[in-house]
């Protein structure tokens, strides 16, 4: 392949410039592929900077939400989606849009199919149908966690496909998320933002296009690195929630709290990090990430022992979970067969309705298929939503003393700040733990 000569490579130069320029001057349109966890937050800080943004999702409901100035996310405010739509955000189902847009940012899931092994099909289809439309000058970022290469491999060819050549006339980078939803800590700007390009110019456009909205972004040399990043942080947090499971069993069994001892263990100043068992691992990142790096690790011939047994270990227990609630009706004469069982919390972590591979959820259905009569209260879910592998038509238990003491057995599965623990305590007839809530004893709390 002949070398570009140099009124080419003025004319490349040229363009970049001038996409440096629209953000520079918030020219540029944003474009933001998926609204939901990742996408609505992103589009919301880009809009408060004075970018103009479209939002592309498949779901016909979420824009007709966001188009009435309302929010589908309990954390995110209506009024912040009022004042984005005053600054000119729209959304739209329509992907033929996206040649308005400037820079398009895939912020699409990443889930694992029935064989545990990683289902790309979200972001190749939504790159499948934005190739038609992207045009000289774009950017299109990879938000979406995944195995590193995926960039490289997936995305790339697609949109070179057209004719295009990356890091030329279009550029291309993977930026992963880092979301932590509810964390009144951080947010979409203050969280250092990681950025690899597939080249030199692709780096300079993707880091320019986010350093305008995120007070720190760290470049790395790759797209692989990028991508790797994401999977470092998501397994060692797996990995430690791992050790810190296994290492709740075996003080159960020698009857010592646990959560004493990561408290004690917490206050040395150096060389400990604490990490918090429960009752399984939920969240879009924590039990799927470390699953896409030990499948892309078997084309390299490499066997990750060390990811795949925390793995088992944090997949074992709901089942522990459900071994304990057992052995504590069979205390009081009990099965669970026929015993009416109250879920405390089904989000996945506390304080958000994020439902997203919850343990709770697991625990729920393991519950009924032992003969359980199962209920929930969740504050923050009202209505158990529809999901793809989940069915339950259920409405969150208001609780009182009258309806806590109904219950043959209380699960704390996600300790939410806004349950009363001591009237659930004074009025439960038994409470099983899983969340390490409860500091005392009592007869009636046994901790999971």
């Amino acid at each position: 392949m002949a070398e570009p000569s140099a009124a080419t490579t003025l004319e490349f130069s040229i363009v970049k410039q001038e996409f440096l320029d629209r953000i520079a001057n918030k020219q540029a349109v944003i474009g933001i592929v998926g609204l939901g966890y990742v996408g609505l937050p992103l589009m919301l800080r880009f809009a408060e900077v004075g970018y103009k943004v479209l939002g592309f999702d498949i779901d016909q409901r979420k824009v007709d939400t966001l188009h009435a100035n309302q929010s589908y996310i309990e954390h995110i405010s209506a009024e912040s989606i009022a004042a984005a739509r005053a600054a000119g955000f729209e959304a739209t189902t329509d992907f033929s849009r996206a040649g308005e847009a400037d820079a398009l940012i895939l912020c699409v899931p990443t889930p694992l199919n029935k064989y545990r092994e990683p289902d790309l099909s979200f972001v190749t289809d939504t790159t499948d149908s934005l190739v038609p439309y992207l045009r000289a000058g774009h950017l299109v970022s990879l938000e979406s966690t995944t195995y590193p290469g995926t960039t490289d491999e997936e995305l790339l060819p697609r949109i070179e496909s057209r004719g295009f050549k990356v890091g030329e006339d279009i550029y291309l980078v993977y930026s992963p998320e880092r979301e932590d939803p509810g964390n009144p800590n951080f947010t979409t700007r203050t969280i250092p933002k990681v950025c690899g390009g597939t080249t030199p110019n692709c780096q300079e456009i993707g880091v320019a296009l986010y350093s305008a909205v995120i007070d720190k972004v760290v470049p790395v040399s790759s797209t692989r690195a990028a991508e790797m990043t994401k999977l470092l942080e998501n397994i060692h947090r797996a990995v430690n929630i791992g050790l810190v499971n296994e290492m709740k069993i075996v003080a159960d069994k020698m009857n010592i709290d646990i959560h004493e001892v990561i408290r004690a263990a917490a206050t040395k100043p150096f060389g400990f990090v604490p990490y918090y068992p429960g009752p399984g691992l939920g969240g879009h990142c924590i039990p799927i990430d470390p699953f896409y790096l030990t499948w892309k690790a078997r084309e390299y011939g490499v066997h990750t022992r060390f990811i795949e047994l925390a793995g088992e270990v944090n997949s074992s227990m709901p089942d522990y979970v459900i071994s304990k609630l057992a052995a504590a009706l069979n205390s009081r004469k009990k099965s669970i067969n026929g015993s009416k069982v109250l879920i405390l919390g089904i989000a996945y972590k506390k304080n958000v309705d994020d439902m997203r591979e919850s343990p709770s959820v697991f625990l729920m259905e393991k519950l009924r298929d032992l003969g359980a009569e199962v209920a929930y209260s969740d504050p923050h879910v009202p209505e158990f939503p529809v999901m793809r592998e989940h069915h339950f038509e259920l409405s969150s238990t208001t609780l009182t003393p009258e309806t806590l003491a109904a219950y043959d057995c209380v699960l704390l599965a996600t300790d939410h700040d806004r349950f009363d623990y001591n009237m659930i305590k004074t009025h439960a007839q038994l409470i099983v733990d899983s969340r390490g809530k409860y500091t005392n004893q009592a007869d009636n709390i046994i901790k999971a």
